[in-house]
């Protein structure tokens, strides 16, 4: 901000600086073009002139107009009083109550109810200074400009480029529109293209939205923002940072790059990746380069993931407003319960049903979990039960060469004080699971069967139909391995920095 206004104020000071130099070079005399009355002589003052009613002078292109002036002709001076009207052309003109020009210099001194016009902007103010040559104007003690739009800028002091149709606007700086308002250190503001620049701290206020940032600019014709540095977006429900903010307000598009910081507020959400894209209706999004999501928890156990691309659309049906959330290629999941993978998965807010797709992968405690197609069944922001649907297989380790397996065509898991109660086993049910005392090991089949779990093992099974099983010593079962058979122990997830892990 600092160095930002130090250049401003060096540009400010250079622009005055040769200007001067040019005005030494050609120091052009005032030339009175009409007056009612010319008053001179002893009375006046040597070299003095009083000009009354209807003057008009000219100087360096520019016109001015007053009531009553005195012309020092050897110091090509101008005091001017009442009614005091400066034009430049048909589009600049500036009024007040009192006026000194040096014709030398080129610089004018104007003060008291201060009117300065162009095409469709008006500034108020009761001290400025101008300059015919350069077209520069600045202001010093507040200043309050009007648009045509009905918007109005205020600040303490400030310069207006006239052969730019450009504001420079500094401390204290309040822009007031009927939707929306800005605070900010500096602003320009460019009065023919509407655009306006932020050069510091900047906050706008919209309804119940804030953009906040220390860089940007914004078209107040097009309705378009674009924050950087520090960029932030917040309403009631969500909060959006990244180091560029990018908002269509007519369209209800926002882009973010580098650095995303997404916040639901009420579903208790962050995301983060490097770049987002908003739309307001319907409400959806898109955040993908190191898209993460973290589910936060009451309790403090989030749930971290991570994927390509992380997307959300808001569906309105006719009894209610629910969102749909998708991720998809290479996702991973850690929280400290549980852990997954797959290549894709689909969350619906409606049933709160999680769909993983392509090679899904659950781990609980010491069980692995596989199917074609998983089924996460969330209540009350906890895993209720799950489901394994064709080629569902189950695997715990009992040793580094011994593992308890649990195959069938499809598995419901149930999920207790967040731990793994009860398996169904529904169509062509396998097991393979060592006793308690490791003195044997059974092999179990039936149509159907209900497993029941006790710290991630097998405590007991009940075979529905058609059972048929045996209870081998160890070293007598032949296949300890269950058709289809992974152990993929090594692609878990052991700490939430592993879900960037290329593996």
């Amino acid at each position: 901000m600092k160095k930002s206004l130090f250049r401003i104020l060096l540009l400010c000071l250079i622009s005055t600086t040769c200007g001067s130099s040019l005005y030494a070079q050609e120091r052009e005399q005032i030339f009175i073009k009409n007056s009612d009355v010319l008053l001179g002589g002893s009375k006046i003052g040597e070299g003095v002139r009083r000009f009354i009613g209807n003057v008009i002078f000219e100087h360096n292109n520019a016109t001015m107009y007053c009531d009553s002036a005195y012309l020092y002709s050897q110091q090509n001076l101008i005091h001017a009083f009442s009614r005091v009207h400066v034009s430049r052309g048909d589009t600049m003109h500036l009024y007040g109550d009192f006026m000194l020009y040096n014709g030398n210099t080129s610089r004018g001194n104007v003060r008291n109810n201060i009117r300065l016009e162009d095409e469709e902007t008006v500034l108020y103010t009761d001290s400025l200074d101008f300059n015919t040559f350069t077209n520069i104007v600045n202001y010093f003690d507040g200043g309050r400009i009007v648009n045509s739009d009905s918007s109005e800028l205020t600040s303490v002091r400030g310069y207006y480029y006239g052969n730019e149709d450009l504001f420079l606007c500094i401390d204290s700086v309040v822009v007031t529109a009927p939707d929306y308002t800005i605070y900010t250190d500096s602003l320009r503001y460019n009065t023919n293209t509407k655009m306006m620049y932020f050069i510091g701290p900047t906050n706008i206020y919209n309804d119940d939205n804030h953009l906040y940032a220390e860089r940007g600019w914004y078209n107040t014709n097009e309705k378009k923002y674009k924050f950087n540095q520090n960029a932030r977006y917040q309403n009631k429900e969500k909060i959006l940072i990244g180091d560029i903010l990018y908002y269509d307000q007519l369209n209800g598009i926002g882009i973010a790059n580098d650095n995303i910081e997404m916040i639901d507020t009420v579903e208790n959400l962050i995301l983060k990746g490097n770049y987002a894209y908003y739309t307001e209706e319907p409400e959806s999004f898109f955040i993908t380069d190191s898209a993460l999501l973290i589910q936060v928890s009451e309790n403090s156990d989030s749930l971290f993931l991570h994927a390509d691309t992380i997307s959300s659309v808001s569906i309105i049906d006719s009894t209610e407003t629910y969102r749909i959330l998708k991720a998809f290629h290479k996702v991973k999941m850690f929280r400290s319960d549980f852990q997954g993978r797959c290549d894709s998965m689909v969350y619906n807010t409606k049933d709160s049903v999680v769909t993983m797709f392509t090679e899904p992968i659950l781990w609980s405690e010491g069980s692995q979990m596989t199917a074609l197609k998983v089924e996460i069944y969330i209540k009350n922001e906890k895993i209720d039960r799950f489901k394994l649907i064709n080629t569902a297989f189950i695997v715990s380790q009992e040793d580094t060469s011994k593992y308890n397996q649990i195959k069938g065509k499809e598995m419901t898991g149930y999920i207790r004080n967040n731990e793994l109660k009860k398996i169904d086993v529904i169509g062509n049910g396998q097991t393979i699971y060592y006793t308690e005392d490791g003195s044997g090991v059974n092999a179990a089949e039936s149509s159907n069967l209900i497993i029941y779990m006790k710290k991630g093992q097998v405590s007991r099974i009940n075979m529905v139909n058609d059972p048929e099983g045996v209870l081998y010593p160890l070293d007598k079962l032949k296949e300890t391995k269950l058709k289809g058979f992974q152990w993929l122990e090594k692609l878990r997830p052991k700490k939430k920095e592993d879900i960037f892990n290329n593996n």
